[in-house]
């Protein structure tokens, strides 16, 4: 964004402000908006923190998923020790 400040303290003065003030007003308004323009460089670093950030919650998503899958292993085998428990109990009773 250019922003001519040359033009700027013409048009101030023209307005009836006297040169210092002109000077001191535009030399505002080029600091207010060069401090919040974001340049080509934050465009650049705010990318490659999103793209770390991506790897990261995918990562995690990841492990999430594997201990899901684990968790659940457990849950199956646990049910089939269980129903060869009972299977054992039923073939006891049924022997007396």
């Amino acid at each position: 964004m250019a922003f001519d400040t040359h033009a700027s303290v013409k048009k101030l003065q023209e307005a009836g402000f006297t040169p210092q003030q002109a000077e001191a007003q535009v030399e505002m308004v080029l600091a207010l908006v060069e401090g919040n323009l974001a340049t080509k460089h934050d465009i650049e670093l705010l990318r490659q923190d999103t793209k770390e950030m991506e790897t990261r919650l995918n990562h995690k998503i990841e492990l999430a998923r594997r201990d899901t899958v684990i968790w659940l292993g457990g849950i199956v085998v646990a049910g089939f020790a269980v129903m060869a428990a009972m299977i054992g109990v039923v073939i006891a009773f049924v022997a007396l």
